[in-house]
């Protein structure tokens, strides 16, 4: 079966896809990705910049996929600029059969409402309003300790992050948009139309930002029912 390499939300890690995996599908295997400073990598740094994180989490993909030579990646959010950024640097040595990029705008659109540089209180709350989510965890002062540091330095990673003007992927692309959601426009979600030299869909789905928490299952479904058949030799 395919992998699709799944990149998180902000603050969040391979446990966001934890329940997708226990789904079956027709051709995909999900494979979350972890990031530094959550789970099992807990005591490693969180990345800073996409560039960084790109850098760094490249060997370990490709090591990961071991024999594979095809793949598909699948992101939410800031895990929709992680998962674009790596499939172009995956297209050089794997066919990339298809990239899902999830509740965000194009690569070379900078959000307008930021969270970055507020106190702890006034970015919790930032985030929270522009998300219209927010983990329980955040609620428990000790765990917020703990979680803020890496939360932080996502938030400013995605919002600090633009793609390089003449970047474009040969892959087939695919913006996906919960219906409700306020904080990525329909007309921001098309805007990846412009990232990509191969066939591009814009689709839309129950639910607001936080869509992806709500319904794995139907994730799960989405992405294998829009994955282009393999072209045959």
């Amino acid at each position: 079966m395919l992998p699709v390499l799944c990149f998180p939300f902000a603050g969040a890690g391979a446990a966001a896809f934890r329940r997708c995996q226990e789904f079956s599908a027709r051709r995909v295997r999900v494979v979350p990705i972890e990031l530094p400073g959550r789970a099992t990598r807990f005591a490693e740094p969180p990345y800073t910049t996409v560039s960084e994180a790109v850098d760094g989490l490249h060997p370990e993909i490709v090591e990961l996929l071991g024999d594979e030579r095809e793949v598909a990646l699948f992101g939410h959010s800031l895990g929709a600029v992680l998962a674009f950024e790596m499939a172009l640097r995956l297209e050089s040595s794997f066919t990339v059969r298809g990239v899902f990029v999830s509740g965000s705008p194009g690569p070379w659109t900078r959000r307008a409402r930021r969270a970055s540089g507020l106190s702890d209180g006034e970015f919790l709350d930032r985030v929270k309003d522009l998300a219209g989510h927010s983990h329980p965890a955040l609620e428990d002062p000790e765990l917020r300790e703990m979680l803020l540091p890496v939360l932080r330095a996502d938030v400013e990673m995605h919002e600090a992050y633009l793609a390089a003007p003449d970047v474009r992927l040969d892959a087939p692309l695919f913006s996906i948009r919960g219906a409700e959601d306020e904080l990525v426009s329909t007309q921001q979600a098309a805007q990846w139309a412009g990232a990509t030299t191969g066939a591009f869909r814009a689709v839309e789905v129950p639910g607001g930002h936080m869509y992806v928490a709500d319904d794995p299952l139907a994730l799960v479904r989405l992405v294998d029912d829009l994955l282009p058949e393999p072209v045959s030799p």
